[in-house]
């Protein structure tokens, strides 16, 4: 198995676990925002949204700047790649595994036609008259 820093990718899918930062991630993907933009859809406050934003941060999914007094949010997806990694993984074992079945699925398909099959016909001769 790939061996991976367990603190950053724990700390990502910890962030990534909760519905309400993932739904700031998807916002922020498409174009920075400031606290508010992302705590109004959610009907939260801005320290709750605030909050949300520090876990993010922690797993190092998003930058915060200061502009003035308004604290605007970017989207830094480079940390994702480690979780994305380890679960190419398991889809390589799950595919390993569901490959196997599919075979073994398919020999038994074969054993059962081959045994519901009629016998072949017996040839008859015919007496030349």
């Amino acid at each position: 198995m790939v061996e991976y820093t367990k603190a950053p990718l724990d700390a990502v899918f910890h962030a990534l676990a909760d519905g309400t930062r993932r739904s700031m991630l998807e916002r922020l993907a498409q174009r920075p925002h400031n606290v508010g933009e992302l705590a109004a859809p959610l009907e939260m406050s801005l320290a709750a949204a605030s909050k949300h934003i520090q876990v993010l941060e922690r797993a190092g999914l998003v930058r915060r700047e200061i502009q003035g007094r308004a604290h605007v949010c970017s989207l830094d997806a480079a940390p994702m790649h480690a979780g994305l990694e380890w679960l190419r993984h398991y889809e390589a074992f799950w595919n390993q595994r569901l490959d196997k079945l599919e075979a073994l699925l398919k020999q038994e398909q074969s054993k059962q036609e081959k045994s519901k099959s009629p016998p072949p016909p017996k040839s008859r001769k015919r007496k030349t008259p």
